[in-house]
């Protein structure tokens, strides 16, 4: 996990992927929160504008993780 802050636009992101990863589809989780999926749908980051306002309300989202590989290979 890496977040990144830019203090100049107010802008807060938390990369759950690899940073740079290029997002497939994005959905707004409330005004001014985005989360970031990739094309295979799992969750990438997500995106704060606003962030010292956002930050102090409550946001709460609910995504449908993907099995990972270890939890598919024989044991």
């Amino acid at each position: 996990m890496k977040i990144e802050y830019d203090s100049l636009r107010d802008l807060l992101y938390v990369w759950f992927g690899t940073p740079g990863t290029k997002s497939a589809r994005t959905e707004t989780i409330m005004p001014g929160v985005h989360a970031d999926f990739d094309r295979k749908g799992r969750l990438i980051g997500i995106e704060v504008l606003d962030a010292e306002e956002i930050l102090g309300q409550k946001i709460q989202f609910e995504v449908i993780l993907a099995p990972s590989l270890a939890e598919a290979l024989p044991a």
